[in-house]
């Protein structure tokens, strides 16, 4: 009876359930916080339920990776969903990249391990596809893709700004009516009004969302 307990508790969790309990680990203490032990007591199972799913740490952490690269990519831009006008889309992710303040602490904290081979792979897909995807918005909202690049870089390093104050000085960071104020003031800065004015018959047909899946 005990070992088909034991049998049913290792199949409960799914390698999904480990993962996210590796993200939760990293948010809290970095990469070096992914342990086995402390992560099977935290689930409320023995190291044989990991052993189930995972050869070795490292196979957990690439798990953990890949649900993180698609929570932050292909996820956040079905959040944003099919929105036809390319001022209303990139609005909409800006307010859908300054939500959250755990995804916010848990980008940093996998950043930093940027020296691990593996994670810098995931670090740098996930940039260069949330900082491509921003280009194409801004293509969308009528600018020549040298400058739309300019503009996604503008975009992208206020985002990474924000987070840095949340980590570092969360008391500098607005909150409530205040963040709002602030977020007005970023879309208002971070989206030119020449662009932003521009009617619908003087944008350039692509405007609708990207289809390749960069972001």
């Amino acid at each position: 009876m005990a070992k088909a307990a034991s049998t049913d508790s290792k199949q409960s969790l799914t390698v999904e359930d480990w993962a996210q309990a590796a993200l939760d680990a990293m948010a809290a203490g970095g990469l070096e916080a992914v342990a086995v032990e402390p992560l099977a007591r935290r689930l409320g199972v023995t190291k044989g339920s990991f052993y189930w799913h995972f050869q070795n740490r490292e196979a957990l952490v690439r798990a953990a990776l890949e649900r993180w690269e698609r929570r932050e990519t292909e996820e956040v831009m079905a959040r944003v969903g099919d929105e036809p006008d390319p001022y209303d889309r990139i609005v909409k992710v800006f307010k859908e990249a300054n939500a959250g303040y755990r995804s916010g602490r848990l980008y940093l904290a996998i950043a930093a391990a940027e020296d691990h081979p593996m994670v810098q792979e995931f670090v740098r897909r996930v940039s260069e596809r949330r900082l491509n995807y921003l280009v194409e918005c801004y293509e969308a909202l009528g600018f020549d893709p040298a400058r739309a690049r300019h503009w996604a870089r503008f975009a992208y390093a206020t985002f990474m700004g924000n987070l840095q104050i949340r980590r570092d000085t969360p008391d500098l960071m607005p909150t409530g009516p205040q963040f709002n104020e602030y977020l007005k003031l970023m879309i208002k800065t971070l989206i030119p009004r020449e662009a932003a004015e521009m009617g619908a018959e003087e944008r350039p047909p692509a405007a609708s969302v990207p289809r390749n899946g960069r972001a």
